[in-house]
């Protein structure tokens, strides 16, 4: 099992070492970053974020029984007017806690926060069609595919399409009652 706690300057550091490359930084947090990664970077981040009229929280996810940090996730662009926001920056940062659930845990602790605690209607996210495992993590948990954006993000010499996902409150507590 996994907390959600907010994620502070002094997370900076390790979550900086989970990013090992300018596309891993890509993949993860969009255009939001530049590789190599900086604390002053990460400073501005969470600069106005964690407050109580915030329009971003961003969280370190933590291992329950280790108290280990193991991993990051956002909930962004928090739209109080039409009750919406997005999920971005999801990462299961240690190795050895990929591919066992962790991924679901977290983006389900993050719609618990947005849908019953935030009362929001609706959280999307955005995911490169080539990543398989976080497309299953995220269907699994009730996302629907709502549209694609072609040749979204430039990498390198190549363009990458992303993936618009979308899930809805009353989607959520259908899923959330199983």
């Amino acid at each position: 099992m996994i907390k959600l706690e907010y994620f502070e300057r002094t997370d900076i550091e390790q979550l900086i070492s989970w990013i090992p490359s300018a596309s891993f930084t890509l993949q993860w947090a969009g255009p939001a970053f530049q590789y190599p990664l900086t604390v002053s970077q990460f400073e501005k981040y969470i600069q106005n974020a964690n407050k109580e009229d915030s329009d971003t929280y961003i969280f370190k996810v933590i291992d329950q029984d280790t108290k280990q940090v193991i991993g990051h996730i956002s909930l962004g662009r928090v739209d109080r007017v039409n009750k919406s926001a997005r999920i971005g920056k999801v990462l299961v940062g240690s190795s050895q806690y990929r591919g066992k659930g962790i991924g679901a845990e977290m983006v389900k602790a993050v719609l618990a926060i947005a849908f019953e605690e935030m009362q929001l209607h609706k959280v999307t996210l955005g995911v490169f069609d080539f990543n398989a495992s976080a497309i299953r993590c995220y269907e699994k948990v009730g996302f629907v595919q709502e549209g694609l954006l072609r040749d979204a993000r430039k990498n390198g010499d190549e363009y990458w399409n992303l993936i618009e996902m979308g899930i809805l409150e009353d989607e959520w507590r259908m899923n959330h009652k199983k």
